[in-house]
């Protein structure tokens, strides 16, 4: 009996003992967190990061619910390439490089913590202006090709209604709702060619010739009629004129996935929102090919 009651004994001794070996050693564990949060945060600092669109400014080729990946390092690397802008604001640039005609970037406000999304029309050095609509770089009027009009969907993210236009509510061959649009095909002078929407007389269609500061961009959203870029100098919505390259936190290069608003706790319209033709979709402007003698 004391041979057993001993053995008992010593079982337990042990589990005890083993139990103070397996207890979690939580400052290991929270080391271990922290390193992967800090090597998240510098992946999205300098390679890559996701994008929400929560906007219509740039249809008809980035719609409302739009996930993308913008790439850090195509234009090097300043404060705004950090994530959730904790870096001060600065002028310093690291393999600092200029945007090319067409591309889509991402400015910060020149006054707010807040990320844009549109297209770099003009460099370093152009002088630009917009006459009735119509961009005007270094003299030469940028080609618009009036195209036929685009249906856009209609759902929770895109109803349409932004253009307050009724005209534009309309049904396609299979008798779907969609949001008829008329487009134009604009290209640039290096050949980078996509669509935009430009569809009622405004003001910020009539901008005067400005030369474009070295170190800066002039940008515009797609959707013309309903878009705060650099054309808007007085409204502080806009971006108050051409974008210091070092307020430009990176490009956009493609769409991961897209959702139509329809998305609820409910697990199955995780699948059933998702716009699937959208998913994968690049956003890099198309190039056309220099005609000869042109």
């Amino acid at each position: 009996m004391k041979s057993t009651a001993l053995s008992l004994r010593r079982d337990r001794g042990a589990s005890r003992s083993n139990r103070r070996r397996e207890r979690t050693d939580w400052l290991a564990e929270l080391k271990g967190l922290a390193l992967m949060l800090l090597a998240v945060f510098a992946f999205h600092s300098f390679i890559a990061k996701p994008f929400y669109i929560p906007s219509e400014s740039m249809l008809p080729n980035l719609m409302e619910g739009d996930r993308l990946v913008v790439s850090k390092y195509p234009y090097g690397w300043n404060w705004s390439s950090i994530s959730f802008h904790l870096a001060p604001r600065d002028d310093w640039r690291v393999g600092g490089r200029t945007p090319e005609y067409g591309d889509i970037v991402v400015p910060v406000h020149p006054q707010r913590d807040e990320d844009y999304i549109k297209r770099v029309v003009a460099l370093p050095g152009d002088r630009i202006a917009v006459r009735n609509g119509q961009i005007v770089i270094n003299g030469d009027p940028v080609p618009q090709r009036a195209e036929p009009p685009l249906d856009l969907p209609i759902d929770g993210n895109s109803t349409c209604l932004g253009f307050n236009e009724p005209t534009f509510l309309a049904s396609d061959a299979a008798g779907n709702p969609v949001c008829r649009v008329p487009v134009y095909r604009e290209t640039l002078p290096n050949g980078a060619t996509y669509l935009i929407i430009d569809h009622i007389a405004q003001s910020l269609d009539d901008v005067p010739e400005q030369v474009v500061p070295e170190g800066s961009v002039f940008v515009m959203g797609d959707n013309r009629d309903h878009s705060a870029d650099s054309r808007e100098t007085l409204d502080p919505r806009g971006l108050l004129g051409p974008v210091p390259l070092e307020n430009i936190g990176g490009r956009a290069e493609f769409i991961t996935f897209s959702l139509d608003g329809s998305t609820t706790l409910n697990p199955v319209t995780w699948f059933t929102s998702l716009r699937g033709a959208r998913a994968w979709s690049t956003l890099r402007p198309a190039k056309l090919e220099p005609q000869p003698g042109a």
